[in-house]
């Protein structure tokens, strides 16, 4: 098992080195930052003097080993737009977007699998053929599309939720939290159901698939030559087994939901990561972009670490596999 880990461990640095690599090369050919923050009036003197502030005219590799020192600092330079460190603009952005990220993943996982094994277990009713229709709206529907339709249908429409906005909050320490506030759950559930339901559905279907096939196997069937009772052989052993592909998914969609809210935080005016993004590439605010690239980075790896060690928890033949293997 130790030595699973220090693979996956000894991976992960190469991916972030790559990341990081590619986050300085913006630096290099998404434009000149002396244009960005000088006006366009500047004189050439005071351009060169800047440029040789910032470090512009070393070698390469000098300029890579000084932003790689500063990124493990958490030091990730001073946003060309704001004026501020930008390490403090994503820490005030950071927990809208973990909030939103989620309330979105708990939706997508509770109601997905729910969904999934409902249509697997009674996949001829009614009830069941109607998610599956919702599945489809779900995959098929841009998220942006499916974000402007609720936001006519519960805001302008009913009146019945906030259509921008993160509600009231409350600060603990650097954290600010909407839970605590009603105005802040109002303002949760809209862009929640938005960002979450293609990852619904997908999990939902995943199931479905999941459930029939294992269903079939011999060993469903000799269990209930055992005599078990119904309920023990659809969650106890069916359900069990389909949670490995379901883990994977779930993991992977949970570092995409926080990846690819920009859409979502856009429609919605949502306070976070992702509008700062957004901002940023209007602006070609630099410093944000690659940041922002290096925290997709890391968040991608770290939910990837974590499944890897949950497969080996909820499948023991993985265990025992990588136990082998050392």
């Amino acid at each position: 098992m130790l030595a699973f880990l220090l693979n996956r461990l000894l991976q992960s640095v190469v991916v972030l080195f790559t990341v990081g690599l590619t986050a300085f090369s913006m630096f290099r050919f998404a434009g000149d930052p002396v244009n960005q923050i000088v006006g366009v009036d500047t004189p050439p003197a005071e351009r060169l003097e800047i440029r040789r502030a910032l470090g512009l005219d070393d070698p390469v590799a000098v300029q890579f080993a000084r932003y790689a020192g500063a990124v493990l600092r958490g030091d990730f330079g001073i946003s060309y737009q704001f004026r501020q460190p930008v390490s403090a603009l994503l820490a005030e952005r950071m927990p809208a977007t973990l909030e939103l990220a989620l309330c979105a993943t708990l939706f997508a996982l509770s109601m997905g699998i729910l969904m999934g094994v409902y249509c697997a277990l009674k996949r001829e009713t009614l009830l069941a053929k109607l998610f599956l229709a919702i599945s489809l709206v779900g995959v098929s529907l841009p998220t942006f599309l499916i974000g402007i339709l609720l936001i006519f249908l519960f805001s302008v429409t009913l009146g019945w939720l906030p259509s921008f906005g993160r509600g009231d909050t409350v600060r603990l320490g650097w954290w600010t939290t909407g839970f605590l506030t009603a105005s802040g759950w109002r303002a949760l559930i809209l862009p929640s159901v938005t960002l979450g339901l293609y990852q619904m559905t997908l999990i939902m279907r995943l199931v479905r698939a999941e459930m029939l096939e294992v269903l079939r196997t011999d060993y469903i069937r000799f269990a209930r030559a055992r005599g078990l009772t119904t309920r023990a052989i659809h969650f106890g052993h069916a359900l069990k087994n389909t949670l490995v592909p379901v883990i994977t998914i779930a993991g992977l969609q949970l570092g995409s939901v926080i990846a690819f809210s920009i859409i979502t935080e856009t429609v919605f005016q949502w306070p976070g990561m992702g509008l700062l993004f957004v901002q940023a590439v209007q602006n070609v605010d630099i410093p944000i972009m690659s940041a922002y690239l290096l925290l997709v980075a890391a968040i991608f790896v770290t939910i990837n670490l974590a499944v890897d060690v949950l497969y080996t928890i909820v499948d023991p033949r993985l265990r025992l596999s990588t136990g082998n293997a050392r």
